[in-house]
């Protein structure tokens, strides 16, 4: 910072020499009167022709002319004005160095353009330059926090303040609550307003306002009516305040009650009630209220669309949407979140690319939907045609976008969005950080995803669960409990997604003593009821470790019918321990509850080819082929040269497809020099050996591994993503393969992460 403000300052003094010997002969060594200058940049100023504006103070100064405190405010506000920071930062430079006894309002404009209009950073640097900053100056630094979402910087400030000698006033007071209301911080809020009322300011329409959304924003709707009811005054703020604090509890009738006291409905109020009950899951009471409505406007539709949406209702919303007077924009960008939020992406995209007018929401919305529905090269390739156009991707935008990096092990192609990130200054939004740390870990680096974690200035519980499961899903069980102590000691609660990370932690490494464990304390501690995915990685949990008969016995217990994912867990760990009675038994149930899913009948025959039954694996093929089931083949996935390439089982499409198998062919050579036996059981034919053998050889993993060792130079890591668990034959060449290349080979599979790495696996063959 220092040597970027020396450099301003030397090309200031540069501009300033030059000045003297410019083309503006009126200005150079004519010495020309204080009066003439101020009043030009002023006429200038006005015209909005700011950079001209301290273009002629430059030459001015330059003629030995000095500048008022007027000028020098007259402009700063003109850059308020235009939001004209870069000129701003010139004038601020220009004050400086010439010297110039800058006057207490000087810097709080300076501030507040920074505050309003720049980053947090150079604001900052001004307060901290101030000689005597004043309650004004401490309470536009405290709100700019407040306003951006930093609120434990803005309650460290809030205590400075007091601890300097300087008495926050009302609009200090209404600045530092909305900080308390974001962290949900009940107790400093309770200290805060026994400060404002010996202060005196409790009866201020703002502060109380202030107030009754903390302690909503708290969840303690009580002590929010109190202040409402002791009220001299209120206004529509305070109103729509409590009726939000009502609706958002699901307090219907209160907030009905109250919206029948309120002496003066507008618009305002009225969508507020609207858009409360709707978005809280109460759609029917907005229809009423909607309904009722004297006049309702382009927001009161957007407002009902988006709770329809919300709720699952999409033909409803397209309904209203279809008979609204008139649409905007965000008319259309509701209707994509709610097309793309129930599965109906191909309609979501139908209508974004209807659309006249497409805003950066619009596109973020539909990156969003084809992320969240898993078209996750269509969602790259959409964000593509974003940076193509003149909109500029928001901090929303990078935090949508990021899964599908994920998800596709992008990795180069998510480091280049890492840095453009850093670039355009989100690299401490909380939203984006949780995205980057999914990135790296689903990508195999959970060393970047640790450094990015660490460098957050504050964690939400969705930081630390992130890295909680991409510790897990690398096979690094220990470092992931280490990680929810910290969270414990932090006094961030977990929530029941933190505990799914947690016992995928203790699934993976083993620890089946620990799983329980902390399975228990998460109704005792913590009062989290478990849902189908905390049985299902108790299964897991108890399967993988070979205790099947406890692991029946679970699901047995279990207070919910179990689902799918329960059955699927208890067959995939019979799989693994050859239990045919019990994988049978789990099959059966997968059968009924998903008919149509191939992936248990392909489980229950993998049991059997292992135990060469061969008959019921043909009986498992006609079950398949009456019930017209199809099975997902196996694809695997590879970055090369920031291009991302798709394999499939047996695949002969591909252009190079003769060289891959003839790499393989090489490698299946030196492997079986080096003591690889081939695991014909994966082979689900009754074949003879050198067949199965043919067949194991063009599992879709190895066929990218070779184009991976053919395309990238030796030594680089290669990084495979599958979509099926990786098999038994599989796992053990890849560990013969990154013994003999001498690679790092990172694949993902659908249950977690393998390092291999000198004939080794991070799981320790534990998966």
């Amino acid at each position: 910072m220092v040597q970027s403000f020396r450099k301003k300052m030397a090309l200031f003094s540069t501009m300033t020499m030059t000045g003297i010997n410019s083309k503006q002969g009126n200005v150079n060594g004519i010495g020309i009167h204080m009066s003439t200058v101020t009043k030009e940049a002023r006429r200038l100023c006005k015209q909005g022709r700011l950079k001209e504006a301290v273009d002629m103070l430059h030459r001015g100064i330059g003629s030995g002319i000095r500048v008022d405190s007027d000028t020098y405010c007259y402009l700063l506000q003109g850059c308020l004005d235009n939001k004209a920071v870069a000129e701003a930062k010139l004038l601020h430079f220009h004050i400086i160095n010439t010297g110039f006894q800058i006057h207490t309002f000087i810097w709080n404009k300076l501030l507040f353009i920074y505050a309003k209009h720049g980053t947090l950073a150079d604001a900052r640097t001004v307060l901290d330059q101030m000689p005597n900053p004043n309650v004004v100056s401490w309470t536009v630094m405290i709100a700019a926090y407040a306003r951006r979402g930093d609120s434990q910087e803005a309650l460290a400030l809030f205590q400075l303040m007091k601890q300097r000698g300087i008495q926050p006033n009302q609009f200090t007071y209404a600045g530092i609550l909305p900080a308390c209301a974001t962290i949900g911080s009940l107790h400093f809020a309770v200290e805060l307003h026994e400060e404002i009322i010996r202060s005196g300011f409790v009866s201020n329409l703002f502060v109380s306002s202030s107030l009754i959304d903390v302690y909503v924003k708290c969840k303690n709707i009580e002590k929010a009516r109190k202040v409402f009811d002791k009220m001299p005054e209120r206004n529509v703020v305070s109103w729509t305040a409590m009726l939000a604090g009502y609706t958002h509890n699901g307090r219907v009738d209160d907030a009905l009650k109250l919206f029948r006291e309120m002496p003066e409905k507008n618009a305002v109020s009225w969508n507020a009630m609207i858009a409360g009950f709707a978005q809280n899951g109460f759609v029917n009471e907005a229809l009423k209220l909607f309904q009722e409505m004297p006049h309702r406007n382009v927001i009161s539709w957007n407002s009902m669309i988006t709770g329809y949406a919300l709720s699952g209702q999409v033909d409803e919303a397209l309904k209203l949407f279809q008979e609204m007077p008139e649409r905007d924009v965000i008319s259309s960008n509701a209707m994509i979140a709610g097309y793309s939020q129930n599965g109906h992406v191909d309609e979501a995209a139908k209508l974004f690319h209807r659309m006249p007018e497409r805003d950066v929401v619009s596109w973020t919305a539909m990156i969003a939907g084809y992320a969240q529905n898993c078209y996750f090269e269509e969602a790259l390739e959409l964000f593509g045609e974003l940076l193509r156009t003149c909109l500029k991707p928001n901090s929303d935008t990078f935090a949508c976008i990021l899964p599908a990096f994920a998800n596709l092990a992008a990795l180069e192609h998510g480091k280049k969005l890492h840095e453009s990130i850093i670039r355009i200054g989100f690299q401490y939004d909380v939203f984006v950080d949780n995205g980057l740390i999914d990135m790296y870990a689903k990508c195999g680096i959970v060393e970047s995803a640790c450094k990015v974690f660490e460098k957050m200035p504050k964690r939400s519980v969705v930081s630390w669960t992130a890295m909680i499961g991409g510790y897990a899903m690398n096979g690094l069980g220990i470092e992931a409990l280490k990680v929810f102590k910290q969270m414990q000691l932090s006094g961030t609660n977990p929530d029941a997604v933190t505990f799914v990370g947690v016992l995928s932690a203790c699934c993976h490494a083993g620890l089946v003593y620990d799983g329980c464990q902390y399975f228990d304390s998460m109704t005792k501690n913590y009062n989290i009821t478990p849902t189908m995915e905390h049985y299902c990685c108790m299964v897991d949990l108890l399967g993988r470790a070979g205790n099947l008969e406890e692991a029946w016995d679970f699901i047995d217990r279990m207070p919910i019918k179990p689902g799918p994912s329960v059955w699927g867990s208890l067959l995939a760990s019979c799989r693994i321990h050859n239990n045919i009675e019990l994988g049978k038994h789990a099959a059966e149930f997968l059968f009924e509850l998903e008919p149509e899913n191939g992936a248990p009948y392909v489980l229950l025959s993998n049991i059997y080819a292992a135990a060469g039954r061969w008959d019921d694996i043909e009986k498992v093929r006609r079950l398949m082929k009456d019930k017209k089931v199809k099975k997902d083949p196996g694809h695997s996935w590879i970055e090369v040269n920031k291009q991302v390439y798709a394999f499939l089982v047996e695949d002969r499409s591909h252009p190079l497809m003769q060289k891959i198998c003839d790499n393989l062919e090489k490698l299946s050579g030196q492997m079986k020099e080096a003591g690889y036996v081939p695991d014909t059981r994966f082979a689900l034919h009754d074949v003879d050996d050198e067949q199965k053998e043919q067949s194991l050889c063009h599992h879709s993993e190895k066929l990218a591994i070779a184009f991976g060792l053919m395309n990238t130079s030796p030594g680089t890591p290669i990084r495979i993503v599958k979509n099926l668990r990786v098999c038994g034959d599989c796992h053990s060449a890849t560990k013969f393969i990154s013994k003999i290349v001498q690679r790092e080979i990172v694949v993902r599979d659908a249950s977690r992460y393998h390092h291999f790495k000198d004939g080794l696996c991070s799981c320790g063959d534990y998966w």
